[in-house]
């Protein structure tokens, strides 16, 4: 694979993520959060699970570690995204985007009790600066956690929780069945859980005419913000590894809040864009040794 297109992959990659939270935001106009999460996943699982079929030998699972992981994934890792899809129906999607950057610092700190993981002084601080970024992004009222859009941006925070959770209990089950399938598995679970909480909920009632955009909105994020988009992802997992392709989460942001200003005439504020600058130096000091190795420099400590 040639420099070029490893840089078009990456910038393909962040352009997909990017502009899926924007879709969200357009789908929301006629569309009910958790159907519309469902629907997303739906179409991701089939896509994925039909690749699987024709790509990978092994793409039914059937050890136990392999179930735990779909299931654990399913259930936190997929269907916990419907709480980015009820934050969003206030929430800006450059905001909802960026705190997406707290999801690697959220996932270290919960390898610690479930992975057996520690976490150093410096690694500590990297983890209270993050979340002090947190702080200045959400804008929280102390007096009252529900004024605004407040309730909201804590939902995204709780979403980003989820998903870390899902991929930390997927590395605790240490699953042998392939990327491709178990992704397309827990997609499945997911949607079927969303499909539940979304029936429980009572959304079908509330479902009315669906315009056109909407309905683009989930072909978009069904077809290519996430089955193509996690090809692309396992391409780029492939060869350059996870701390590599961890990086693109900070360039969505970038791209979300764009697409946002330009299509959606969103505004981000000055406190939000040093929320996100402090999440970055926190993540930088979380894997600061991988950051070190990645660009061939030691720094003599252990990792966090």
């Amino acid at each position: 694979m040639s420099p070029n297109r490893d840089v078009a992959l990456f910038l393909s990659l962040a352009v997909l993520w990017g502009l899926s939270f924007p879709a969200i935001t357009v789908g929301l106009e006629s569309l009910p959060p958790l159907l519309f999460a469902a629907a997303r996943y739906d179409i991701a699982a089939i896509l994925l699970l039909v690749a699987a079929v024709v790509r990978v030998d092994q793409w039914r699972p059937t050890a136990r570690n392999d179930l735990a992981a779909i299931v654990g994934g399913g259930i936190f890792l997929v269907a916990g995204n419907g709480l980015l899809f009820i934050g969003q129906q206030t929430v800006p999607s450059g905001v909802a985007a960026i705190l997406q950057g707290l999801v690697p610092i959220v996932t270290a700190l919960w390898a610690i009790p479930l992975l057996g993981e520690r976490l150093s002084a410096i690694g500590a601080v990297g983890a209270a600066i993050g979340f002090l970024g947190v702080g200045l992004i959400v804008q929280p009222d102390p007096a009252n956690l529900l004024a605004g859009d407040t309730a909201a941006r804590l939902l995204v925070v709780g979403q980003v929780c989820s998903v870390a959770l899902g991929g930390v209990l997927i590395q605790r089950a240490g699953p042998t069945l392939p990327q491709l399938p178990l992704v397309g598995w827990s997609m499945l679970v997911g949607a079927v859980v969303l499909h539940l909480v979304s029936l429980g909920t009572g959304e079908f009632s509330r479902v009315g005419a669906i315009e056109p955009a909407s309905f683009g909105a989930v072909v978009y994020l069904g077809v290519f913000a996430t089955a193509i988009a996690f090809m692309i992802y396992f391409t780029i997992l492939e060869k350059h590894g996870a701390f590599e392709a961890a990086l693109i989460g900070y360039l969505v942001p970038i791209v979300a809040t764009i697409a946002g200003v330009v299509l959606l005439n969103e505004s981000i504020g000055a406190l939000t864009v040093a929320g996100f600058g402090l999440v970055a130096i926190g993540f930088a000091l979380l894997k600061r040794r991988a950051i070190a190795d990645a660009v061939g420099v030691s720094t003599g400590v252990g990792s966090p």
